[in-house]
């Protein structure tokens, strides 16, 4: 695979950090943790055993290239690791290796290593530097930009967690060739969201791309990773703790993360539910009348074509709801929708009638 250049994005917060995108980034991932290590400092790495046995050599070269003292720490594959007594494990493990606050910690995997592994940093002798090399297409557009760290508890999806931002993002689309193409499906479910949220010239683009993006074409992703990076940039650099306007990037999340509870975080990628919670979330609009049925039609076909096929829609919508009651962005035990009026513009959306989100959610599962 070969991206043209190097592509940085500028996240405009208090301390400032960037995001880089090139292929090849990896094998100089020792040099780039230098300029953030203190004096002194170890590196602890925090992934999970599909990426180490595919890309670890090639990470601890780089390391080892560098000069750098480190320590490769596993958590155990799948969203059912992302939990409170994983996070000890590992933190008792960086004692082990006498980690201290001179230590950076670098997340070098998917969302889940990258929560878990954010939320360790923030924690660990209240707060060490950190750095993620996202490993799958989601955490490249989406999840290793904004600060965002977290577990889950049985109740949900992300309960316990904090705003934590990395000293920078390195991103190298070449970790992408190995990725299982389902996962990768379901990244292109997270990156279309960038397009109905904020952006219909994305959006078009990636429908007109689809063949290009379904096998991984080098040029397609060389403008999809930086656009996905430079929107979520711009919407948190303008709400940093999610106050205002960052609610819009929990588009298609609420019945999405409910979808992942429900089913007990086995049946459902995470780009997978957000991708029925995104069709859900159009047709509550429509049912609503801020959104034409033909353009819930649209965003339909390019979910689909980008991310399918999806598993079955069959969790009742009384049990989804009793899920999306406990979700973080329930207020005052009203849930809180992001719902389209057009491709490229959404609102934050409450008192939605439960009747409504019933009907919404039949229309979703028999529409394919």
């Amino acid at each position: 695979m070969t991206l043209p250049t190097s592509q940085r994005i500028s996240v405009a917060l208090t301390p400032p950090y960037t995001a880089e995108v090139e292929c090849g980034l990896l094998a100089r991932v020792g040099e780039k943790v230098r300029e953030h290590l203190p004096a002194g400092g170890k590196v602890v790495v925090i992934t999970a055993p599909p990426i180490r046995r595919f890309w670890g050599a090639r990470l601890e070269a780089g390391l080892a290239a560098a000069g750098l003292r480190y320590e490769i720490i596993e958590l155990p594959d799948g969203e059912g690791h992302k939990t409170l007594t994983d996070l000890e494990v590992m933190a008792e493990a960086m004692v082990a290796f006498g980690a201290d606050r001179s230590t950076l910690l670098l997340a070098f995997g998917g969302g889940v290593v990258g929560d878990v592994g954010a939320l360790l940093a923030s924690l660990y002798m209240r707060g060490i530097p950190l750095i993620h090399v996202p490993t799958t297409l989601l955490a490249m557009v989406d999840s290793s930009l904004g600060g965002k760290t977290g577990v889950n508890l049985r109740s949900g999806k992300n309960l316990l967690g904090t705003f934590y931002h990395p000293r920078t993002i390195l991103a190298d689309p070449e970790v992408l060739q190995t990725l299982a193409d389902r996962e990768y499906r379901s990244g292109l479910g997270e990156a279309l969201k960038y397009g109905v949220i904020t952006d219909r010239a994305l959006f078009e683009e990636m429908a007109a791309n689809t063949p290009a993006l379904r096998r991984r074409d080098a040029p397609a992703l060389a403008s999809l990773i930086p656009a996905c990076l430079r929107h979520k940039a711009a919407v948190v650099a303008g709400d940093e703790r999610e106050a205002g306007r960052r609610q819009i990037l929990n588009f298609g999340h609420t019945l999405g993360h409910a979808l992942e509870s429900a089913s007990g975080y086995r049946r459902y990628l995470h780009g997978e539910a957000v991708a029925w919670g995104m069709m859900a979330a159009g047709r509550i609009a429509v049912r609503l009348g801020r959104f034409p049925e033909i353009e819930s039609e649209r965003m339909n076909a390019a979910i689909l074509a980008l991310c399918g096929p999806l598993p079955p829609l069959n969790e009742s919508p009384d049990l989804l709801l009793r899920h999306a009651a406990s979700d973080k962005k329930t207020r005052a035990g009203v849930l809180h929708f992001i719902l389209p009026s057009a491709i490229g513009t959404v609102d934050v959306v409450s008192g939605v009638p439960d009747e409504v989100i019933r009907a919404a959610l039949a229309d979703t599962a028999s529409a394919t």
